[in-house]
């Protein structure tokens, strides 16, 4: 199993805990951390910016196309940006408690 982290931008508190219960409550993610932040960027040819929620997903890789569904369901947005990261190391034990939060066999 490869441990990752997801990145995924909500446009408000609200929409960000519905989609945080709904990848724990469907065993996607073994953790989701939500926390404000601020975003500037580039859309559709202008500067922009947004208060927004930071989701940060606790997976594993073989979870993404599922959590990467569920979110094109729930999410707002025209164009999310959902982005994974594999985890090269973690602290002892966090991979048996992914695996165990997950369902994951062996």
């Amino acid at each position: 199993m490869n441990l990752i982290t997801l990145f995924l931008t909500c446009a408000d508190r609200p929409e960000a805990e519905k989609i945080a219960g709904s990848l724990l409550d469907k065993r996607l993610a073994a953790c989701v951390r939500l926390t404000d932040v601020y975003s500037a960027y580039w859309w559709e040819g202008k500067k922009e910016r947004a208060d927004e929620v930071l989701l940060m997903i606790e997976s594993s890789e073989d979870k993404f196309n599922s959590i990467e569904n569920l979110v094109r369901q729930l999410h707002s947005y025209e164009a999310f940006v959902l982005e994974a990261v594999r985890v090269a190391h973690a602290s002892k034990g966090v991979e048996e408690w992914v695996k165990e939060s997950l369902n994951v066999a062996g």
